[in-house]
């Protein structure tokens, strides 16, 4: 018999092939033979009987498991069958730790140990608990931001979301023993990177190739940057084409809105973060690709992504404040979500493509939507960034883009703020060319320049 994942063999006893037990035990298990050389002819051994009983008690000295060790013979040689089972826990060799792969032996470093011992544990890398980062150092803005949209969206009471910050992360499952899990620190504070270099989102306009032509870089909490990302997207990446149904104004975008949203949010919170690469959104005018990093489901495939499935999300803790929050869906409607709405556009469907552990959807532009220039918006030019940095500004642009024919003293009232502060931010709109007045005080409406 030849050797294969599950069979080794070696022609004399040496205490470095512990290792090699160590790899089986923590893969599917095999079976090592001492005295069969690599051809599996066997060799026989000249001290067999000690070896029944160094070998046994080496191995459990040192790996703590208590395999099956056999002494058997072929032509009147003697040779030693050492059976090992797959082990329910993570076994390592003095520290480190070895698994069987094909017919190689591999020590695990790195991310792959830490794959592997979440495996092995059912412990995930965003359960693990940071000492340096407390409660009261969170972000304020963002336990803000998540009790007015979990509000908003019924996905809270407001009895639920009425308690200090460290009861809500409580009843969230983001602390443990009475620290921040790392899942809190993503998602609450203002500098994530503390826990994982490369905790950020990417959004990069590109041209031919390699032409990065500007980009933007949201490094702070996925709260604060999930509460903001798909405007920035929409207001400074793309251009609406503007066509007129009688006097009514009608922009058409090239991306179905709800489609990107939700490729956004599931890129966030099925990202890999301890691999401290970032998200990336890639914007071209032909098409927007968003990529992460990943690991998939046991047997899923990009395929999987397009059929009917159930919701696994790789990092639950913080898909679970998502859902509160009102950014996604359970029930795995994610996909589904994303096509509807570009079938409702119109557009091509996405397509998903995965590299390693980087996995990218590929988003098509609605053709008819494109509008021929070359040149980026106007407002690229820092003048959109202020006001997306400006809650308040960044708040009239929506509501006037949902209700053109809105007054200030409905903003006044919508927004919770004093009509005077309104007044003053309009007039800031006006001047930087983000927003104008068309027609009367009375019969006009407002227009957000695109």
């Amino acid at each position: 018999m030849p050797e294969d994942q599950n069979v080794e063999y070696k022609e004399s006893w040496r205490t470095e092939y512990l290792r090699w037990i160590c790899g089986f035990a923590n893969a599917q298990g095999g079976i090592l033979y001492i005295g069969i050389d690599d051809c599996g002819n066997v060799v026989g051994l000249d001290n067999t009987k000690k070896l029944l009983e160094d070998i046994p008690n080496q191995i459990q000295q040192s790996l703590n498991i208590v395999p099956d060790v056999n002494k058997l013979s072929k032509d009147g040689k003697d040779y030693i069958e050492i059976k090992v089972e797959p082990s329910r826990f993570p076994i390592n060799y003095h520290g480190e730790f070895h698994f069987r792969s094909g017919s190689t032996k591999q020590q695990l470093t790195g991310i792959a140990l830490t794959q592997f011992i979440m495996k092995k544990t059912g412990l995930r890398w965003e359960d693990s608990t940071v000492d340096d980062v407390k409660v009261e150092d969170l972000d304020d803005e963002s336990f803000k931001i998540f009790r007015r949209e979990a509000l908003r969206r019924g996905r809270m009471t407001e009895e639920e979301l009425n308690v200090p910050n460290e009861e809500l992360l409580q009843k969230l499952h983001l602390m443990s023993e009475g620290k921040l899990k790392r899942s809190a620190v993503l998602l609450f504070y203002r500098d994530p990177a503390i826990v994982q270099n490369g905790s950020l989102v990417q959004v990069g306009k590109f041209g031919e190739g390699a032409d990065l032509q500007y980009q933007d870089m949201f490094e702070g909490s996925l709260i604060t940057t999930a509460d903001k990302i798909i405007d920035v997207i929409y207001l400074k990446y793309l251009k609406a084409k503007i066509t007129f149904e009688h006097d009514r104004r009608v922009e058409t975008y090239p991306y179905a809105r709800e489609a990107i949203r939700e490729a956004v949010f599931n890129a966030m919170i099925h990202n890999c973060y301890m691999f401290g690469s970032p998200i990336q959104i890639r914007i071209e005018d032909a098409q927007i690709i968003i990529s992460n990093q990943c690991i998939l489901p046991e047997g899923w495939t990009v395929e999987t992504f397009m059929e009917t499935h159930e919701s696994m999300p790789y990092n639950p803790d913080i898909a679970n404040v998502f859902y509160r929050a009102g950014y996604i869906e359970h029930w795995g409607r994610g996909i589904q979500k994303i096509c509807d709405s570009c079938r409702t556009l119109g557009a091509e469907l996405p397509t998903y493509q995965l590299r390693g552990n980087s996995l990218r959807v590929f988003f098509p532009a609605l053709k008819s939507a494109l509008i021929d220039s070359s040149s980026p918006p106007k407002r690229q030019y820092g003048v959109l960034d202020g006001v997306l940095d400006d809650v308040l500004g960044n708040k009239i642009v929506k509501e006037i883009k949902s209700n053109p024919a809105i007054t200030q003293k409905e903003l006044e009232k919508r927004l919770e703020t004093s009509y005077r502060t309104v007044q003053r931010k309009i007039v800031e709109l006006k001047e930087l060319g983000i927003i104008e007045r068309v027609g009367g005080k009375r019969f006009g409406r407002w227009v957000v320049n695109g």
